[in-house]
């Protein structure tokens, strides 16, 4: 025979599980949906998520696909701002992603955020009309800084993975007043960093910087 406490304390926990699986389950996670687009006779593919008036492009590196960037990408649309992670990343596509972004997402200002060899090409695309990008964000990416204009920029790498200290050369030359690095302990390169025990630090960081800059954008 089950006495009256344990009765209740059964009810308790019960309702407690209850209420802990509905707030499970009300919390919203951003679903990707596939896009495809053309611009300048060009077929561009990727993922979307989000929506809101502040944009960032996602370039990813050579190992990876646009579904690599679906952790980060779920964490920057629950703020409030559209997502377009590209399948393919040469500079024409993320020239392409900016216009597909403003003309069709009704965004107005675009970051532009690339890893490894997919960050070398978003230097590449944004020297091309670095007044277009509102932001720069680098993982473990190095090249010519020297035409990206005056935007805020971040840069990011991992102390022992051979790059850090060119990384670093990058910021100071860089243009523009807003050029920070972010230099994390081991040897994890680009988007391997989310992997380690510096991936909630890196993913913060990022929000960090995109949150404020969507917040000045009206």
């Amino acid at each position: 025979m089950i006495s009256r406490f344990t009765f209740v304390l059964l009810a308790t926990i019960t309702f407690s599980a209850c209420v802990s699986a509905d707030t499970q389950t009300t919390t919203v996670v951003p679903v990707a949906t596939e896009v495809s687009f053309t611009h300048n006779g060009r077929s561009v593919h990727g993922l979307l998520w989000g929506k809101g008036v502040y944009g960032v492009v996602l370039s990813h590196g050579a190992i990876y696909d646009a579904q690599s960037w679906t952790p980060l990408a779920g964490d920057i649309a629950k703020h409030g701002m559209v997502v377009l992670s590209l399948e393919e990343v040469r500079p024409d596509d993320i020239t392409a992603a900016h216009f597909y972004l403003q003309e069709k997402q009704g965004v107005k200002r675009v970051t532009l955020i690339g890893a490894s060899a997919g960050g070398s090409t978003a230097i590449t695309a944004m020297s091309q009309a670095p007044s277009k990008w509102d932001q720069l964000i680098l993982l473990s990416s190095v090249g010519d800084v020297s035409a990206l204009g005056s935007a805020p920029k971040l840069f990011v790498a991992s102390e022992d993975e051979g790059i850090s200290d060119a990384v670093r050369r990058m910021a100071k030359s860089a243009q523009g007043k807003e050029n920070e690095t972010l230099i994390l302990e081991g040897s994890a390169h680009a988007q391997a960093i989310f992997r380690t025990q510096n991936g909630s630090r890196l993913t913060n960081a990022i929000l960090k910087h995109l949150i404020k800059r969507a917040q000045q954008t009206k």
